[in-house]
């Protein structure tokens, strides 16, 4: 996968517009001198240069006068784009006296929000200051991996004269028939079967052939376990090109994922979310788009370009080097640089995507590889918490106590389960 990044719109979280009443009934509201240090700490948690969207709440006296007016001519002078007001009278238990409370909603930038707070406290009273969290929209059923279709046109042979298919017209009328097959499936279409030409199946053949002559020695057991299963449910063989149908109802069958075809080389975020039901790509949902960057070099050097220990040799486990005869000959000589694979150092390392790698990483085992990565899949930030409901093949969000509960109890059932089944096996 050669992946870029691209910032997709983001999404609001389920209830974020708060009224007058909802947002002073919040107790994690804050005011006075702690008002200025939590707005500290709120920049601190954005770039400078980002916009981050800001309640405010705050009372203000003689608003008949200038109290009111005073207050937004500071948020004037920090440059907040205000988006909704709303003002009532104080409640008993405030100050007594001509006082009106206000929520305000507005967008600053986030190097100005200490300022703002510091500078409304100073003219207002009880200043409360509640930061929105946004996040990148993400799928959440099955159906919504339909949309995630944001293609890295940089690659496409009609606009790169470096793509070997820059002059080739037959090629791009091939290329385009492809392209429109993926853009017509939707989710629970059977995948299209294709019939190849001649010339097409030939090229198969031949990779086919070179690449299998290769693989005793260079690729890991559990590659060549899956492999074995495929030629034996006669699905790869090298006088037929595989259908994406047959492929996909073998990995269903064995590990739930299924197939779907796409139009060319999708976004890092869109690509990830279509692998959003399993770890790495549940791990990518509603994060930064730093971390975005940081999940496709992981993904890069491992599911494309991982390496790994076995009986003494290294063996290769990605797919971008089992499917390149050159470069899975060149990965395993002195050449390149091996290093050990360390989440943390690998999805830091810059990656080629013109030529062969310069650098790749080895793990201990297949086994390790799988366990860093969920490691460090987990230790992913987001504002909020997400789970794979396999019963609904859908994302839920985490966000009440009954939701917890109620996958807990899920939990609790499986738990029963597998005692029992312990049980039953231990007087057997």
């Amino acid at each position: 996968m050669k992946a870029e990044v691209r910032c997709l719109p983001c999404a609001q979280l389920p209830g974020r517009k708060r009224s007058l009443m909802e947002g002073v009934s919040m107790n994690n509201g804050i005011t006075g001198e702690s008002a200025r240090q939590e707005n500290k700490s709120l920049k601190r948690d954005c770039p400078d240069d980002c916009i981050s969207t800001l309640n405010l709440i705050f009372s203000v006296k003689n608003p008949g006068t200038s109290g009111l007016t005073t207050s937004l001519d500071v948020l004037q002078k920090f440059e907040a784009q205000i988006h909704h007001i709303e003002t009532r009278p104080a409640g008993k238990s405030k100050i007594r006296g001509n006082c009106l409370e206000c929520f305000v909603q507005c967008d600053i930038p986030s190097s100005s929000i200490s300022l703002l707070a510091t500078a409304l406290a100073n003219v207002a009273d009880e200043v409360k200051t509640i930061k929105e969290e946004t996040f990148p929209s993400f799928p959440r059923k099955l159906q919504d991996l339909d949309k995630c279709h944001h293609l890295i046109v940089k690659y496409d042979p009609s606009l790169d004269p470096d793509h070997p298919g820059f002059g080739d017209q037959n090629y791009k009328k091939r290329r385009a028939f492809f392209t429109k097959l993926a853009f017509n499936y939707k989710i629970g279409d059977l995948l299209p079967r294709v019939d190849y030409t001649a010339e097409e199946t030939e090229t198969w053949r031949q990779i086919y052939k070179t690449l299998r002559s290769l693989y005793a020695d260079y690729a890991c057991k559990q590659y060549l376990d899956a492999l074995h299963l495929l030629e034996e449910y006669n699905i790869f063989r090298d006088n037929s090109i595989p259908q994406l149908q047959e492929v996909s109802g073998f990995l269903k069958e064995r590990t739930g994922f299924t197939l779907r075809p796409t139009a060319g080389l999708l976004s890092a975020r869109d690509f990830l979310a279509c692998l959003a039901f399993r770890d790495i790509g549940l791990a990518s949902l509603g994060v930064s788009d730093v971390d975005i960057k940081k999940l496709s070099t992981l993904y890069w050097f491992t599911v494309e370009f991982g390496l790994c220990k076995q009986n003494g040799s290294i063996k290769a486990y990605g797919a971008g080097l089992l499917s390149s005869y050159g470069e899975l000959l060149y990965a395993l000589t002195n050449e390149p640089v091996i290093r050990p694979f360390d989440p943390e150092v690998t999805a830091v390392q810059p990656y080629q995507d013109a030529s062969f790698q310069p650098v790749y990483f080895v793990s201990e085992n297949f086994e390790d590889s799988i366990y860093k990565l969920r490691q460090y899949a987990m230790k992913m930030k987001r504002p909020f918490s997400i789970q794979y409901d396999s019963f609904t093949s859908s994302i839920e969000v985490i966000d009440s106590l009954q939701k917890v509960k109620n996958s807990l109890k899920h939990m609790e059932a499986e738990l029963s389960h597998l005692c029992f089944a312990l049980d039953s096996i231990s007087y057997t």
